[in-house]
């Protein structure tokens, strides 16, 4: 994991003890955070509708509902529509209910969830108990991609001599959506299932599954140890509590919701730069004035037109060219698509496109509207929505540079890369061309439409992006029927690091 910084605005909550140990195990949870509360369901159900209790996964979907549908769908396998509450005759015929912990942090953008496995999992692990005790259940799964959390959940679980199950997810982008969590869990490939299907109703095995990320599960073991009135204490009337921020891809903040956002820059030693991407990959733009009075809420970021979503940051330093950066990250979400339908498979490369074409000069803010709205709404995922609703951001907070590049062809910026991808493993591979043998024939870009389209020549124009691994073999297949064997697949290499 990248060395992350921790910082606290305010009293710390999520993060206590985080200042004085590297680790927070059993007896020091106890010490810190107190018994492990056990509210029944009716309890449990009304301290989170008290609060307004929110995932903070991106969704913000609200916990008493996610919690509730479980509970019914329990109850109603069990031959009875009502409510099933601890205590009732129990005639559930095996419909117990699973809890998932989602631990996939699959945007580079964010290590809160990460921070929270690694150095206190207990908090997380006290959330997931308070809600299996209160579904009647002990089935809890842990899905992680960081080898290091799944190494310390499994510390924590021994300490506590606790059952739970740890599943390892690939670090991918689309890892951490809720279907490709639960395909991972039944031991399926771990991509968006295409379709939607409800957790609470048919999640592992088919079982009513309640399923949220790890702050949320932190942030329940917080309420249910504090109680609403002291939970309240923090935070806004509207959204009380605290919240995780990742700032920059490598500090990690936890402050009370309203505080604005120019206090959390002054903490973390940030400035706007010439914009800030508020809500991760999926997030919006916003100018530095709007970053300047923004206030960290779901309600505040709205306002300045952005969304808090999983509580990831990046703000653009001054220096590098912002239409470069965004152009960048869209090439690498393109290339993390699960290739199941056609706004992924064709409308990402073309998003991707119509912003290159902004880079050198020849494309319009309209080309990158229309390639946003093909498929709108008609993905299998949300992964082509969110990363549309990325670009169009863009077009917007650097209008200016749009504007620059246009008449000038560029805006005399390098791009240093600054927004937070993975690194490079050596094993990804990218199409490119022998240009001393390419005769035009254009069967690559009948072959291949998603990496290569024919210029008004009729040569080739390929995507600069790595081969994803669903078109892996196509890709092979279009390099086997070059008639020129003009087409290559070359790993690429990783960039040596500046000191």
């Amino acid at each position: 994991m990248t060395a992350v910084t921790i910082a606290t605005i305010g009293g710390p909550r999520l993060t206590m003890g985080f200042d004085r140990f590297d680790r927070i195990d059993l007896d020091r949870h106890r010490a810190l955070h107190g018994a492990l509360p056990t509210p029944d369901l009716e309890e449990l159900l009304k301290i989170t509708e008290a609060v307004d209790l929110r995932g903070r996964g991106g969704a913000a979907f609200p916990f008493a509902r996610k919690l509730m549908a479980v509970a019914s769908r329990v109850r109603s396998a069990g031959g009875d529509a009502e409510l099933w509450l601890p205590g009732a005759e129990d005639d559930r015929d095996g419909s117990e209910a699973v809890v998932v912990v989602n631990g996939a942090e699959g945007e580079p953008g964010s290590q809160k969830d990460k921070v929270l496995l690694t150095r206190n999992p207990h908090l997380v692990l006290d959330g997931a108990q308070i809600a299996a005790s209160a579904l009647g259940t002990r089935d809890i799964v842990v899905a992680v991609e960081s080898g290091a959390a799944a190494r310390a959940v499994r510390t924590a679980l021994a300490e506590r001599r606790m059952d739970a199950e740890i599943v390892r997810l690939p670090e991918r982008f689309i890892s951490g959506e809720s279907g490709a969590v639960v395909r991972a869990v039944n031991g399926q490939i771990p991509i968006p299932p295409g379709r939607k299907v409800r957790a609470a109703e048919s999640g592992v095995d088919g079982r009513p599954t309640l399923l949220s990320n790890t702050e949320t599960f932190a942030q329940l073991a917080v309420l249910a140890s504090l109680g609403p009135d002291l939970y309240s204490t923090a935070g806004t009337d509207s959204e009380p509590g605290t919240t995780l921020l990742t700032v920059g891809g490598s500090t990690v903040v936890e402050v009370p919701l309203g505080t604005p956002l120019s206090t959390v820059f002054a903490e973390c030693g940030v400035e706007p730069g010439q914009g800030v991407l508020v809500g991760g990959y999926h997030g919006e733009w916003i100018t530095p004035d709007a970053a300047r009075s923004a206030v960290v809420s779901r309600a505040g970021f709205k306002a300045v037109g952005g969304s808090l979503g999983a509580g990831i940051i990046l703000p653009l330093p001054e220096g590098t060219c912002p239409l470069r950066e965004v152009a960048r990250i869209a090439a690498y979400m393109a290339g993390q698509s699960a290739g199941q339908c056609g706004p992924c498979r064709l409308g990402l490369p073309d998003l991707y496109r119509s912003l290159e074409n902004l880079v050198d000069g020849s494309g319009f803010p309209e080309q990158v509207r229309r390639a946003a709205a093909v498929g709108r709404g008609r993905g299998a995922c949300s992964h082509p929505d969110g990363t549309a609703r990325f670009a169009l951001s863009a077009l917007t907070a650097f209008a200016a540079d749009i504007e620059t590049h246009r008449l000038n062809g560029t805006c005399n910026q390098p791009c240093f890369g600054v927004l937070p991808l993975p690194v490079p493993t050596g094993g990804e591979t990218k199409v490119t061309i022998d240009w001393s043998r390419c005769q035009g024939h254009g069967l690559c870009a009948y072959l291949l439409p998603e990496l290569i389209q024919l210029d008004r020549y009729g040569y080739p124009v390929v995507l600069n992006t790595e081969i994803p691994t669903w078109m892996e073999t196509d890709a092979q297949r279009a390099v086997a029927m070059c008639p020129a064997l003009a087409l290559r697949l070359t790993p690429t290499m990783t960039k040596p690091t500046r000191k």
